[in-house]
């Protein structure tokens, strides 16, 4: 069970912005999309999603295409978080995290006993339950951040992808997310999400990949995709290691040519 992403070329504009990407995310499984801005994340995100058509290549859900699926058995089956998400309209939050059940329901009919399950679900692991009758308005830009979380994983899809969703989120809300995207993955779902803390990626990720000016360059453990080589030849940064309660981290500590990391 998985998304296949095979041979992947986008060009936007005139400008190729993916060439000969390979990827595939299986259930169960953290993968963390890394690299610098503009290396083509969020591109390759919305490929995957099913939102952009590519110039060239397939993209498979546990081996149909898009066009056999159609549009709502794939939006049962992808969920889809995007960058900067927001609505501007004057909804209670358990209204915008219920449009997540909206792929599960009938035209016009309203919500069924597991509808409101999810949605209740998904209000507590995302830490909003509170905030039900509020208008998302009222909201500060973090907990609208984790209401659209919620959203996403009130779809109970089998694939989530996430772009960025730690943006905006104070630490406790970082480590409460990517710890939520952690045991979402490990209660069968396939997880993608898109990161710029690398030492959070680093911690909880199962499986990194690295894009760098349009083209996956490693992929695998985090502590093989972010080696010294590519930390310096992608990010231009040194890396701080080190162990703590058993688990490895990796800290970005100066830029290249500043000198010499040191690990503890």
């Amino acid at each position: 069970m998985a998304i296949e992403a095979h041979d992947i070329a986008v060009a936007l504009g005139g400008k190729t912005i993916l060439q000969n990407i390979d990827l595939a995310l299986q259930r169960g499984e953290l993968l963390g999309l890394v690299g610098p801005n503009g290396a083509g994340k969020t591109t390759l995100l919305r490929v995957m999603a099913g939102l952009l058509a590519p110039a060239s290549g397939t993209v498979r859900y546990d081996g149909e295409k898009a066009c056999t699926l159609g549009r709502q058995a794939l939006a049962r089956q992808v969920s889809f978080l995007a960058q900067g998400g927001d609505t501007s309209w004057p909804l209670s939050v358990e209204a915008v995290v219920g449009l997540g059940r909206l792929p599960h329901r009938r035209p016009f009919g309203s919500l069924t006993e597991t509808d409101r399950r999810a949605i209740a679900t998904a209000l507590t692991h995302c830490d909003v339950a509170g905030f039900g009758d509020r208008t998302v308005g009222t909201l500060s830009g973090g907990e609208r951040r984790r209401v659209l979380l919620a959203r996403a994983l009130a779809v109970e899809a089998p694939h989530l992808l996430a772009d960025e969703p730690l943006a905006g989120l104070d630490p406790l809300h970082q480590l409460d997310v990517i710890e939520l995207l952690r045991r979402t993955a490990r209660r069968g779902a396939g997880v993608v999400v898109v990161l710029h803390d690398l030492t959070l990626a680093t911690r909880f990720c199962d499986r990194l990949a690295l894009l760098d000016q349009g083209r996956l360059v490693a992929e695998g453990a985090p502590e093989t995709v972010l080696d010294e080589a590519s930390l310096g030849s992608v990010f231009g940064v040194e890396g701080l290691r080190g162990n703590h309660d058993g688990e490895p981290f990796l800290l970005p500590w100066r830029a290249q040519n500043q000198g010499r990391s040191h690990d503890v």
